[in-house]
């Protein structure tokens, strides 16, 4: 059980539609709202508060970090991590939604996702950064499939996001270090359990990689998400998990099998929300050549310059937010990967807007 202190933390942290709390014993709680950090103005969590959630997370005191979960008395859940910092106590919470949101109200590419994921086999990857709502992205398209198609779904999930509630489809969620013992074992074993569609977390290592894009050759539609900057990113981050010796062999099974990457990343919106930059390619012939041969630069430009209606660079998603008004320019300039050419691409809106207006 969580200290006062602690739940009425969370309480505030619900209240204000917070989506991360960061707790540090002895020092203040810290809100992130919209994006933006907020200390708050409440009595300061002590060790022993620290200590009854980790035993609430179902530490045992031992560890010096774990990942877990926490579902408070009114039924909100969170995802947690637990930490030491300085040698004290400490943890992030993220909120969990219980509401797993449509499609459209993500500002997601829903056409080409729906038809990813209607495909019989193969795997499809979404990336970003920590708490770019890749999560929910994918939670989002397998509640489709649940209204949508007869499948089963394995998730195999550290911990447990999302609870799904079976409609066409059925699911089986496992968490690692409660129903299986890791990423790669959770992911060799759900292969034995008659699965249609695999979501699998997290991509962290060679075992679940090779594992992932084995279970798409058998006949298995896999879903997984990895850590990298951009889709171009994603086969190098992939391949280095590997020995040299192996990679253009661990390409050539990717490119076979890739049906597609969706990287995201959350900007602060001008109404103070945030706002989805998205940028994606579907996996074709061209691109499935260049992934081939490990011409990554190339893969780069092949987005860049791809055909609109199934690839998109994060500079044009990111053109089309200041077109919209949903994102301000010096907004768009601070989080551009090349800001020089993006501003000649603004100045180009700008000077349309203007002539429209004459």
């Amino acid at each position: 059980m969580i200290s006062p202190l602690i739940d009425e933390i969370l309480r505030a942290a619900t209240a204000n539609g917070v989506s991360d709390v960061i707790l540090r014993s002895g020092q203040p709680a810290v809100f992130r709202i919209g994006g933006v950090l907020t200390v708050v103005e409440s009595d300061l969590p002590g060790e022993q508060d620290l200590a009854a959630l980790w035993e609430a997370c179902g530490s045992e005191g031992g560890e010096l970090d774990r990942d877990a979960s926490l579902t408070t008395d009114e039924g909100v859940r969170f995802r947690v991590n637990l930490l030491r910092h300085l040698g004290a106590k400490g943890a992030v919470l993220r909120r969990i939604q219980n509401q797993i949101p449509e499609m459209e109200t993500l500002s997601l590419p829903c056409e080409i996702l729906r038809e990813w994921a209607g495909r019989p086999s193969g795997i499809v990857i979404v990336c970003g950064p920590t708490g770019s709502g890749k999560s929910t992205t994918l939670a989002a398209l397998l509640e489709w499939v649940n209204a949508t198609m007869a499948r089963h779904i394995v998730t195999i999930e550290d911990p447990v996001e999302y609870l799904f509630t079976d409609k066409m489809s059925f699911f089986t969620q496992r968490e690692v270090g409660i129903d299986t013992p890791s990423f790669a074992e959770g992911l060799r074993r759900s292969l034995r359990q008659n699965p249609d569609i695999i979501f699998l977390g997290e991509i962290r290592d060679a075992p679940s990689a090779i594992t992932a894009i084995q279970a798409a050759e058998t006949g298995h539609l896999v879903f997984a998400t990895v850590h990298a900057a951009g889709c171009a990113d994603v086969v190098a981050r992939l391949e280095l998990l590997f020995p040299p010796e192996e990679r253009e062999s661990v390409r050539k099974t990717l490119a076979a099998q890739l049906h597609g990457v969706l990287c995201q990343r959350l900007l602060p919106a001008v109404s103070g929300s945030r706002a989805l930059l998205a940028e994606y390619f579907s996996n074709e012939a061209s691109s499935r050549r260049l992934i081939v041969e490990g011409r990554m630069n190339e893969l780069h430009d092949f987005i860049s310059r791809g055909d609109p209606r199934s690839v998109r660079s994060f500079a044009d998603s990111l053109l089309q937010l200041v077109r919209d008004g949903t994102v301000a320019e010096a907004v768009a300039l601070e989080n551009a990967d090349n800001p020089q050419e993006f501003a000649r691409s603004l100045r180009g809106i700008s000077s349309s807007m203007q002539a429209t207006r004459r």
